[in-house]
């Protein structure tokens, strides 16, 4: 009986083999990929080619069917001083024989300006060749951003604290644009007295249509907006790098005052960007932006808010500071006008009666907070030794005085 189990458990231990043999070979292998070491060490070597302006070795890693459009853009990229330029491999993914996508950040720091890089999400499609991979397409990610050099040849200007990156732009607009931003960076030194880089980037597109794919978003949604300022809040020393970028058709309506107004608003948004965090709202952070831009300028309060001064006239004076939502691109423009200069009177406000100096540590103690929760009422108290319903009544009743 014993040898009889034996052999029965041989035999369903092989018809079990046998079994797991025709499965496998009935599994057809999926296509394999190069390692993601394998795309990092490519686009490394891409990247020093880049730097070192070695044409030959920048092409040599690219498929020969996206050589001409790269050597046009190796060109456009040799107007640009470039300190730094880097790929950080996320994901490798196989999409048939030869072929596979990878996905990296592009890095890229503009030598003498950015303390860090500005970054963006890239999508490469990859080919093999004879054994070797090489880069076949270069393109954003889902909702990510354009670069100026993919736009179209671009023009430089470098401004005392300012370098000014343009494309389709004449260079006599772009001097233009780079003295407005030397005249914004003193004015901004001068508002917010903790040190920053001092210097600007400022993007000048074509048009507003570029404007939104340097942006990654639709174009109409910036239509009326002069210039926005990229970078990430509370990032650092060496967070990624602002832009501050154009809106070509709204900026140029502007008159010099305008002008002005708009680049040291953005230009502040780029020194207090360290102090900028989750937990500032946007009535202060814009409204610090624009008290900052119309500091020392003699404006009145009526010119300044004119759309909140018509409402306040009207008998129509908020209840309340502007929550985020109202500062959204794309809705009721005399709606966010009105936000826009409700945080400045309210930073206003601060300056007058507690102090300029208390106006810079309301700012940094707010965006020190560990969360939006609780990090105006504990700055109110900490630094105005008020509270939020104190402020807010001040906040009012000044409205009245100042626009009335």
């Amino acid at each position: 009986m014993a040898g009889l189990g034996s052999t029965a458990a041989r035999g369903a231990s092989g018809m079990l083999l046998a079994a797991l043999l025709v499965l496998t070979g009935c599994t057809a292998p999926g296509p394999s990929g190069p390692a993601q070491g394998q795309v990092q060490q490519l686009l490394d070597s891409h990247a020093r080619a880049l730097l070192d302006r070695d044409e030959a070795g920048y092409l040599a890693s690219l498929d020969p069917a996206l050589v001409p459009a790269a050597r046009t853009e190796f060109a456009r990229l040799g107007k640009i001083p470039l300190g730094g330029w880097s790929y950080r491999v996320t994901r490798v993914d196989p999409v048939g024989t030869g072929r596979a996508t990878a996905t990296a950040e592009l890095g890229y720091r503009i030598e003498g300006y950015d303390s860090g890089p500005a970054t963006s999400s890239r999508v490469l499609d990859l080919v093999e060749r004879d054994g070797r991979w090489y880069v076949a397409g270069d393109r954003p990610a889902d909702g990510g951003p354009e670069q100026l050099w993919q736009q179209g040849e671009v023009t430089t200007v470098t401004g005392r604290r300012s370098l000014v990156l343009g494309v389709g732009q004449s260079r006599e607009r772009l001097t233009e644009i780079a003295d407005a931003a030397d005249r914004a960076v003193p004015a901004v030194d001068a508002a917010w007295p903790e040190h920053w880089a001092g210097r600007v980037v400022v993007i000048v597109p074509a048009s507003v249509d570029a404007m939104g794919a340097l942006l990654g978003a639709p174009a109409a949604s910036y239509k009326g907006i002069a210039a926005v300022t990229t970078g990430e809040v509370g990032g650092g020393p060496n967070a990624p790098a602002d832009r501050v970028i154009v809106n070509p058709e709204a900026y140029g309506v502007l008159g010099d005052f305008g002008r002005g107004f708009v680049l040291t608003h953005e230009t502040t948004h780029v020194a207090t960007r360290t102090r900028t965090t989750a937990a500032t709202p946007v009535w202060l952070s814009e409204g610090f932006a624009d008290w900052a831009a119309y500091r020392g300028t003699g404006r009145t309060a009526t010119q300044a808010a004119p759309e909140l001064a018509r409402a306040v006239r009207a008998g129509d004076t908020p209840a309340a500071l502007p929550d985020d939502k109202a500062f959204t691109f794309g809705g009721d423009a005399d709606a966010m006008a009105r936000a826009y200069e409700s945080g400045w009177l309210a930073c206003e406000l601060i300056a007058d009666e507690w102090g300029e100096t208390e106006l810079t540590d309301f700012y940094r103690a707010v965006g020190a907070h560990p969360q939006r929760d609780g990090a105006v009422e504990k700055a109110l108290k900490d630094v105005l030794d008020t509270t939020p319903e104190e402020f807010t009544a001040r906040w009012r009743a000044y409205l009245g005085e100042r626009l009335g």
